[in-house]
């Protein structure tokens, strides 16, 4: 056996294998949300977001997406304004995400990230983000990036998303939608499609684990010695 002083075998546990593998299955569609990072009439983040959307349906989900207008800066309003209300109870309704970007100035726009800072990491006892599945898209005026998927990622493990491996990134988006806005058949529609069929698989995988999948060993230490020191008090 491992020699491990430092681990307090009361609180730490081995893995539950039928917990892990062999969870009571929902049976509703699953629960999509999609957030896109622009407010112009003809914007291409959105109108990707509306493709993926398609394609999620398509697979059998329920999708939801959030318009961004009238969502005030954070810290220029407090959490009870109702865009914010309204996004907070998408994101909790949610199993799984999607953020769809432009590139601005090498960067994911000020649009999407204000939307991502208005998720909290913790509502009372409720974690509105942590153990749901999310993809990551970016669209592009120029030539093909990364920069806005990669940010996208580093907010998404921050917010202990899971995030999965796939990912699109669309250059010259303005040559990639018809006239009626619907994306026209190439590789990068086939990449979309392919995001979303692996967040669909991943958020049918574990969206009935994510409570055994968020147990961890520190905050079960935490919680006991919260509870020691609450009830060994000399006086309350």
């Amino acid at each position: 056996m491992t020699d491990t002083p430092n681990i307090d075998d009361d609180l730490f546990h081995e893995i539950d294998t039928d917990a892990l593998l062999s969870p009571a299955r929902s049976a509703h569609p699953a629960r999509i949300l999609l957030l896109y990072g622009s407010l112009r009439d003809r914007s291409y983040s959105r109108l990707m977001t509306e493709e993926a959307a398609r394609i999620l349906t398509r697979l059998g989900a329920e999708t939801r997406t959030f318009n961004p207008a009238g969502l005030p800066l954070p810290d220029d309003a407090d959490d009870s304004h109702p865009k914010v209300q309204e996004l907070r109870e998408l994101v909790t309704w949610s199993e799984g995400m999607v953020w769809c970007s432009p590139e601005r100035h090498g960067a994911m726009t000020g649009i999407m990230k204000t939307q991502i800072d208005w998720i909290p990491l913790s509502v009372g006892a409720v974690r509105p983000t942590q153990g749901k599945t999310l993809a990551v898209m970016q669209v592009s005026g120029g030539s093909q990036s990364f920069n806005a998927v990669n940010q996208l990622r580093i907010l998404g493990r921050w917010m202990r998303l899971l995030t999965i491996p796939n990912q699109s990134s669309t250059p010259k988006a303005y040559m990639e939608f018809d006239d009626a806005g619907r994306m026209k058949p190439s590789p990068f529609y086939d990449r979309v499609v392919d995001v979303m069929e692996e967040l669909m698989k991943f958020t049918l995988l574990t969206r009935d684990q994510t409570g055994y999948l968020l147990d961890r060993y520190s905050e079960r230490k935490e919680s006991a010695a919260e509870l020691s020191r609450r009830v060994n008090q000399r006086a309350i």
